[in-house]
């Protein structure tokens, strides 16, 4: 895979701003088409001020003070002033992959050429983005609108040599950085300073990392699945694409085929055919009775593709979103030379992004309450066919099992939930109600990202105790996946014969799971929501052709 990656500003995907945003050895340039139109939108915006066009953020003052006209030979200095005056978040700083993303959302927005920000400037930040040079952005303060001024102007900041970065694994001030890395700061003239901080750019790299690690979590939880409904004894008929085809929701479908698919040769499930046969021949024809084994499953394991489908769903329309917005002008005014004048817009509002991340939000609890009920059957004696209480395989009582595990994965779990009170509808007004309505995008994205974490440990705690339940009934009887998986687990994670802290093996495993585990699984083809109903039918297994 190259270690160049060209930006356009038209055709970036959120895989894309984590591939780069994680990765320091990728190195970013802009297209030959976006250096022509970054050209083409400064010129215009020069012509349109030698014809006396009065321009926000140009030649007006901006926020509560737009009333303010501008004397041109104010212009750096005002711009100098916007970046350092609305620097105004406060908290712990974002990590260094956040601030990456950050910065190549920015990057991207502006390679469309539309933002009237100068060449030479682009070709700076670029070359800092390039460098590692990561600014220290506080995470808390940001309204959403106008976009993300707060941790953007941390940015813009640092773009000037003002500020903190953290460059080779140091805190210094970036002076110091740029002058390391051989690069002059940015000298900002007209409009510079607002196109750098006017936009979405903060809660839009973050929303890219989230759908990113959201998906593969989601595609992980599957083979998850597949592993708990094994050690649990449950059905894989319910998971039939024949039956599923009759209520064709993508996402459904493409789950239910794939846990399906995954199940294939597994010997440890119970047959429902078999239990079928079973119950009738203890069925009278005149005597009410009760027998050790029922027809099908809980609704944690047969409604699987039922609450996986939307979540899947879900989350395709969400990376839609972001990815709409990533590839969108999202700064005020816009100097668009095709047309030929500048345009005074809302487009850095977040609102799109506020109200995907709230969404991304319930998805994600969703995940959650699912995988806490699992556990709940695992845990639970008489809910688990024939397992011991709390997984505990000998001296009961003197032991606890896997007891305490459920504390923490019903605590998260009820995290989650606590968390999803909607912040897109949260609106304050400020700025002497020139900001009347706000998006509260960045809030609504980092929470997302918290609810994201607390999913990764809560399922981390149910793929533990599959493999501890199938150490019990005897790992032989896996399928072909499921064993692959198992044997990766028990590389870092041992069958607990005896009580032992939970909480290194616990972040292991949420290592493995947000590292993409099914890499170290057996290749399995799998079917994705885009891929839609036709492409559900090609993925059957023999069995079902």
């Amino acid at each position: 895979m190259s270690n160049i990656f060209e930006i356009s500003g038209e055709s970036m995907k959120a895989a894309d701003i984590a591939r780069v945003a994680y990765d320091f050895d990728i190195k970013i340039k802009l297209s030959e088409g976006a250096c022509e139109a970054i050209v083409k939108s400064r010129q215009l915006l020069d012509d349109l001020l030698a014809q006396g066009k009065v321009i926000y953020g140009v030649n007006t003052s901006m926020g509560g003070f737009v009333k303010y006209l501008i004397p041109e030979k104010h212009a750096a200095h005002m711009q100098d002033n916007l970046i350092a005056a609305v620097a105004t978040n406060v908290g712990s700083y974002f990590d260094d992959p956040i601030v990456r993303a950050a910065m190549l959302a920015r990057i991207n927005s502006l390679a469309r050429g539309v933002s009237a920000i100068s060449l030479d400037n682009m070709k700076k930040f670029v070359a800092i983005f390039n460098h590692g040079i990561c600014p220290c952005i506080p995470q808390k303060g940001s309204l959403g609108t106008s976009g993300d001024l707060g941790p953007l102007a941390a940015i813009a900041l640092a773009l000037t040599g003002k500020w903190q970065v953290r460059y080779r694994g140091e805190v210094m001030a970036a002076s110091d950085a740029l002058k390391a890395a051989g690069i002059e700061p940015l000298k900002l003239s007209y409009k510079e300073g607002l196109a750098l901080i006017n936009g979405t750019s903060a809660m839009t790299g973050l929303a890219c990392l989230t759908i990113n690690d959201t998906e593969k979590i989601i595609e992980s939880y599957e083979s998850i699945t597949a592993l708990t409904l094994e050690t649990l004894k449950g059905k894989r008929k319910a998971f039939s694409p024949l039956v599923h085809a009759e209520k064709p929701h993508p996402g459904q479908m493409a789950s239910a085929t794939n846990i399906y698919n995954l199940l294939a040769d597994s010997t440890m499930l119970s047959d429902e055919d078999s239990v079928s046969k079973e119950l009738r021949s203890k069925l009278s024809d005149d005597v009410v009775d009760s027998a050790e084994d029922q027809i099908e499953d809980a609704y944690s394991l047969r409604c699987t593709p039922q609450i996986l489908g939307p979540i899947r769903d879900s989350v395709e329309y969400v990376k839609r979103v972001v990815e709409n917005e990533l590839n969108s002008s999202s700064d005020n005014p816009l100097i668009i030379p095709k047309h030929g004048d500048a345009y005074h817009n809302g487009h850095f509002h977040g609102q799109y992004i506020a109200m995907a991340m709230d969404h991304l939000s319930l998805a994600l609890t969703t995940l959650s309450n699912l995988s806490d009920r699992r556990i709940d059957r695992f845990m639970d004696s008489n809910n688990s066919n024939g397992l011991p209480p709390f997984l505990c395989a000998s001296e009961q009582g003197i032991r606890l099992g896997l007891m305490g595990g459920q504390f923490m994965s019903a605590s998260l779990t009820s995290e989650n939930r606590s968390l999803c009170v909607p912040l897109s509808i949260q609106s304050l007004p400020s700025t002497a109600d020139f900001q009347d309505i706000v998006s509260l995008g960045l809030v609504a994205a980092r929470r997302a990202r918290e609810i994201f974490d607390n999913a990764v440990y809560v399922i981390s705690f149910e793929l533990l105790c599959g493999c501890q339940a199938a150490d019990i009934r005897g790992a032989d009887k896996l399928g072909t996946h499921t064993t692959t998986l198992y044997n990766a687990v028990r590389r870092f994670v041992p069958f607990f014969d005896q009580d032992k802290p939970l909480t290194p093996y616990l972040e292991n495993i949420a290592s493995f799971i947000r590292g993409g585990m099914i890499q170290l699984s057996v290749p399995t083809e799998r079917v994705n929501v885009s891929q839609g109903f036709n492409k559900v039918g090609c993925t059957l297994t023999p069995e079902f052709h």
